[in-house]
């Protein structure tokens, strides 16, 4: 079984338990994909699978993809990318279709996704720089400060934090709960929110560093009580 699905950000929004507890969710289009290669340990060195999205508008390719979707035999896609296979499972061909019922309530998760660009932003919104006094005559206020030492080593050491470009980045948020899967839609309810814009296409696949679930532990006897 494949361990990852691709999917788009619808939106979000919130969902009433049985109880009557609100929890916030993102709603995400998971699948339907298809298998356009499947790679194995003979050939390729590890186990994984290409999968394609399949969406309503067709896609448009040049004659290399056009050939690569035409050996597995299914329409070109405007997306791919690759996910892993669970350990000791059966390999799949290319053609099989993978939906979001590899996914069940209560699941966890990762979402691997491109966040928001947002431009050319100085050092207090893309580093979190708290910025300097705003009262008292200072003329010292969102500017990043001092670069570097001047004597030595005499210029800016690499990795310096400094104003530029923020967003855009690949971004890999883990251990989201699966609220809810509605297979007829393929849609898939995630607790809290996401990287990246609505609309946006994202990876789910089964959390990596899931943390184990609490046990209820037994009480322990209290001392000088019988």
């Amino acid at each position: 079984m494949v361990t990852g699905i691709i999917g788009r950000k619808m939106g979000m929004t919130q969902v009433f338990g049985a109880d009557g507890v609100v929890t916030p969710v993102t709603v995400v289009k998971a699948g339907p994909c298809v298998v356009v290669q499947a790679k194995n340990a003979g050939t390729d060195g590890y186990e994984a699978v290409q999968l394609g999205l399949v969406e309503e508008r067709p896609a448009r390719v040049n004659k290399a993809l056009a050939g690569h979707y035409k050996k597995a035999n299914v329409p070109p896609t405007r997306v791919r990318r690759e996910v892993g296979l669970a350990k000791g499972s059966e390999p799949l061909t290319p053609g099989q279709e993978v939906v979001a019922s590899i996914f069940a309530e209560g699941d966890v998760v990762d979402v691997i996704a491109t966040s928001k660009g947002r431009g050319f932003q100085g050092v207090i919104k893309r580093h979190n720089f708290s910025g300097g006094a705003a009262t008292h005559g200072s003329m010292f206020h969102r500017a990043p400060g001092s670069g570097g030492a001047s004597s030595f080593p005499s210029r800016t050491i690499k990795g310096k934090k400094f104003p530029g470009h923020m967003g855009t980045d690949r971004v890999t948020t883990r251990n989201l709960k699966v609220i809810r899967v509605d297979l007829e839609n393929h849609l898939v309810l995630l607790r809290g929110a996401i990287p990246g814009a609505p609309g946006g296409y994202l990876v789910i696949r089964k959390a990596i560093t899931a943390k184990p679930k609490p046990q209820p532990q037994p009480e322990k006897p209290t001392k000088g009580k019988k």
